[in-house]
Order: C-alpha cells, then structure tokens, then sequence
C-alpha cells in the first residue's frame, strides 16, 4: 500500500490528547504489552522450502501461519452454521455470481467461437458413428444455437448496446461501480480479490480494472482512535512517546490496514501501518465460507476438473494471514533490499524496527507517482515504458535469480521516486522457489526462445500441469500442436482469451489442471502484463522480457557451468555434477547471438 502526494493531512502534535491519554502503555488485549522487533541478520539463505517443491513460504513462518489459519477456520466451522453465516453466503454467492454473470456475457463471443468449433468437431465424429448419431448431434446443434440467440439478446438487454457502443460503455461503468461498491461492503477478504481483479487488463473490461483500482489505497478507513489505541498497545507506549507528530486521519486505507503519516523525535518523517481490528476473526469467517461453497461446487466434476480450487483457496488463507504478520512483512522487505542492494534503480523503504510489532509497521514515508499514471509520470519527465521495463527485468531477477518474489505487484504497492527509482512497497505476500523449479523454468524459456515444441509439452509435465497418474504420451501430440500454431505468431498477435478458449479445448477432453503452487507466480506475472497493457497499448510481457531473461539465465546458468567445471577440475564430487553439454551449446550460442546483436 503505498502513498502518493495527492492526499496529505497536517500533521497533529501528540502531545494533545490521543489515544488512552493515561500516559502509560497499554496492553495489548492479553495483558501484557508488546515488545518492539529488532532488525533481521539478513544472511544468505537458500531459495525456497523442501526439496522438490514449488512456491511457499519459509518453513518456520509457514508452519506459523498455515496452523493459525487452519485452527481459527477450523474453529469457526466448530460453531456450526448459524442464520449470520447463511445470510453471508448469500451475500458472497450473489456478488460472486452477478460478477461471473456479467464477464460472461462480455466475454461470450470468444466463448461463442470456441462452442462453434466445439460443435463442428462433434458433427464430424458423428459422421462416422453412423446417420442416428448425426441425427442428434444436428438435433443438439441446433438447440445450441437457439441458445446463442437467446444469449445474445440477454447480452444486448443487459448492456444496453451493442459492443462499442455509449450504452454499453455507460453500462459498464455502472457495473463496475456496483461491483467495487459490493466488495467493500463485503469486507477485506474480498477487497484483497477485488485488488486481483483490477489489475487484469487483460480479461476484464477497462472500466472494471479503473474502478477496481480504487481498491488498492482508497478503501473507508476503520476510526483513527481505534487506530491510535492499536499502536500504543502494541508498540507497549504511549502515542506521544512514540512519536513526535501524527497525521489526524489516514493518507492510505487498504483491505488490511491503514496508514498515517508521522514524524519520529528525531525528525524523520514515517509512514505508520495499522492492522485493521478483528482481522483475522473476519477472515477466518470468510474463509471458511468460501470453503463451504468450493465444497459445494465440488460435487460437480466439471467445476474442480481443470484447477484445483481447494489448493488455491487453502495457499490464499495461509499467504493473508503471512500479509497479517507485520514482523514477517519487516522481515521480508530487509530480504528483498538485500537482494537489490546493487541495483539503484530500485528502493526500498528502510523499516523502523524500534517502532515495529507484529500489527503495526512504521517504515520511511516516501513519496512519488504511480506507475499506472501515466500523465504524472510524463509531467515529471520521467519514460512509463522506461519504467514498465524496469519493473519487467526485478521481476525476472526475483523469480530467476533470488528464488524470493513480491507477490503482489498492483500499483498501491508500486511508486516512481521523482529521481526515477522504483519503489516497492508492502511485502506481506511474498513467494519462494525451489532452485529445482526455477531450473524447469528456465528449461521451459529455452524451449520458447528455440521454439521447440518438444521440448515446451515435457516442460508442461514436468511441471505437474497433468492430473497424477496420466501416461505423458497420450496427450503429448496435442499440446505441441497448440504449441505450434502459437510460437509461429508474434506475441502481438496473440489474443490472450482466445488462448484461453483454445486451452479450455485441450482441457475438455484431456486432463489437465493449474497446480495450486503456480497461484502466485501467475498471479504476480498477470499483474505485471495489466500494468504493462495501461502504460503501453502494444505491451507485450514476453517481448519486453525476453532480452533481459536471457541476460539472467546467461548469468545463472553460466556460474552453475563455470562451478561444474571447477568441481571436476578439482576432483570434488556434488549432487548436479553432470554437465548437460547440449545445454551449453545452446547457452554459448545465445551468448554470442546476444553480443552480435549489441
């Protein structure tokens, strides 16, 4: 969540009257009062948990975290279902429900073209069953498209207009005002996916991702007295001890917390973060709602055939309540600083441990410009594509180099300093990964960069894109086919829904699924191509990257080869001692292409 100059307060001395005013400090609800954190001894450390995973968090903060969330869930599915939680599914059911509603009607005509072909495949395989089987396959086609009208009238009725039209654009606005409206009245579990939602520019109409935006900094705040209550009892002192000065009302309210503006007593203006009260109770509430409507959904084999909904909805609760933890957050962004300690272009707020808890995170105030607005960065003389790739190559670094993410890119958590370094902000949710999958994606990059098709349908099964227990071969011919079609157009040209159709095709009759561990690191990617799609009309993620992903693998993979060689050289033996030649050619190759190229 970050800060802009946009919005500012006076600053109000706190020696007046605040918070308890007793001039002692408070307890923080258990009755003793909470000790501030010390700075982290940033050491290197290996990228990611057990052996052979995939994302997660540290061992340690991820045991903490995933028993909390599984006990307070488990607790509020003890209480039974009462008429509260009955009438909140409703809730959530409706919004939920009038969301996939509207994106399927604007999203229909790809859907349209895929039932289309869909269709047309059938009649043919019908053709050679025999004239009955033909016979009702024309039967079924033909109420296939009296159900395309139909849909298309309802289409029309509820966006008043055709596509492109002024009805419809006015419509839109009007559902998506109702939608962020909705989720906020929903609470913060579904304010933080509204925030998803609004940096998908690439699925979701423009007017969904501007008003869902909102979301990332501009949510009602919770009572400052409240808030000044929190920091006393968790910092064990009173406000005036703490700070110098503090702003009267919030500069930034997000899903999770709030922000103020402060001065310390010696001098240093900070931003002061305050966890929202009853956080984890609400939801674990939630949680354990959305549980109950997967599970319901799941007695459908359609629903949970192609994405494993449980797995993602148990990796979201565990990674909030990490986002919940302030010391883990302080944690992770003295990591993230280490790693870009050389680059800088990239800044990171320093962290005020003496005024930091596990609920409130005092950090430098930094001001600067969203990347996202485009006319505030020109008016600063500042390039949104300069910057766009600037955020490009971090990433890569982060997710080929470090093995350590900032799994959540939006733009709240995202400013341009007027000197032009990039700021990154809120490292509450954070991803890890294994040097084996960071291998499998590089494997996979060399694969797209050759166009190997071959090679891109291993890398699909190696990476657990198949249900458990499916022979490889089966579906190996249909994947290098679409792999095909697809390498032999420029990235440009590729509509990122109808891929999305003609996946669904493949999965429809092979069995395929989205692993659970792959959430975030496509979440973080679809954040970056929105983003990129705002400040540049022709973005294109793989284009932008692909000179800069080379750059690092180059790097990577070159002082693994130069580490292999020294180990025979002198004798030693290690786990990946094999040298893949075939794979050094390819890199020497790359190498010389990409010095030509300069």
């Amino acid at each position: 969540m970050a800060t802009t100059e946009q919005k500012s307060n006076s600053l109000v001395p706190t020696n007046g009257k605040s918070g308890n005013g007793n001039g002692k400090a408070r307890a923080n609800g258990n009755g003793q009062a909470n000790v501030a954190l010390r700075p982290p001894a940033v050491s290197a450390r290996t990228n990611g948990g057990a052996a052979g995973g995939g994302v997660g968090v540290d061992a340690q903060a991820s045991g903490k975290h995933a028993a909390e969330a599984r006990a307070r869930i488990a607790e509020v599915e003890r209480r039974g279902w009462s008429w509260r939680a009955w009438w909140r599914s409703f809730q959530v059911a409706r919004v939920l429900g009038m969301l996939g509603f509207y994106l399927f009607l604007e999203n229909y005509e790809a859907r349209a073209n895929f039932n289309r072909r869909m269709a047309a495949r059938r009649l043919d395989e019908a053709r050679a069953r025999g004239r009955s089987a033909l016979l009702r396959e024309e039967v079924r086609a033909a109420f296939g498209r009296t159900i395309d009208r139909l849909i298309r009238f309802v289409r029309y009725l509820v966006f008043r207009g055709a596509d492109e039209s002024r009805g419809k654009e006015a419509r839109l606005h009007q559902q998506a005002e109702w939608l962020k409206t909705r989720l906020i009245n929903l609470g913060p579990t579904f304010i933080k996916i509204g925030q998803s939602l609004g940096t998908r520019g690439d699925l979701l109409p423009l007017a969904y991702v501007k008003e869902l935006s909102l979301l990332q900094d501009q949510v009602p705040p919770f009572p400052t007295t409240e808030a000044y209550a929190r920091i006393e009892a968790e910092l064990g002192r009173t406000l005036q001890e703490a700070y110098a000065e503090i702003d009267a009302a919030p500069v930034a309210a997000a899903s999770l917390g709030q922000v103020y503006r402060a001065r310390l007593h010696t001098g240093e203006e900070v931003a002061v973060k305050v966890l929202r009260p009853n956080l984890a109770d609400t939801i674990a509430f939630d949680i354990a709602i959305l549980r109950r409507i997967v599970a319901r959904l799941s007695r459908y084999p359609s629903f949970n055939e192609n994405a494993d909904w449980q797995g993602m909805l148990d990796e979201f609760s565990e990674t909030i309540f990490e986002e919940m933890d302030y010391a883990a957050e302080a944690q992770n962004a003295e990591r993230f600083r280490e790693n870009f300690k050389t680059w800088r272009v990239v800044y990171v707020p320093r962290i005020h441990f003496t005024h930091s808890s596990e609920r409130v995170l005092t950090m430098e105030f930094i001001r600067g410009t969203k990347v996202v607005d485009i006319e505030g960065l020109r008016a600063r003389r500042i390039s949104p594509v300069k910057v766009n790739r600037l955020l490009i190559r971090t990433y890569l670094k982060q997710l080929l180099e470090d093995g350590f993410f900032h799994a959540d890119p939006h733009p709240g958590n995202l400013l341009v300093r007027d000197d032009g370094r990039l700021a990154f902000f809120d490292f509450g949710m954070t991803g890890r990964i294994t040097p084996r999958l960071q291998a499998q994606m590089i494997d996979a990059f060399f694969h797209v960069v050759a166009r190997d098709v071959h090679g891109l349908a291993e890398d699909l099964i190696n990476l657990n894109f198949l249900k458990p227990g499916v022979d490889p071969e089966l579906v190996r011919p249909v994947v290098e086919g679409l792999f095909e079609h697809y390498l032999n157009l420029k990235l440009g040209e590729v509509n990122f829904k109808e891929l999305t159709y003609d996946l669904a095709e493949v999965m429809y009759d092979y069995p395929f699924r989205l692993p659970s561990n792959f959430t975030y690191i496509m979440r973080a990617l679809m954040t970056l191509e929105g983003i990129g799609i705002v400040t540049d009309p022709n973005f294109s993620f793989f284009d932008t990257a692909k000179p800069y992903a080379k750059e690092f693998m180059l790097r990577r993979e070159g002082k693994q080869f130069r580490k292999l060689i020294l180990d025979k050289f002198m004798g030693r033996e290690s786990p990946d001692g094999r040298i893949e030649w075939g794979k050094m050619w390819k890199l020497a190759k790359m190498a010389a292409k990409s010095y030509l190229e300069k």
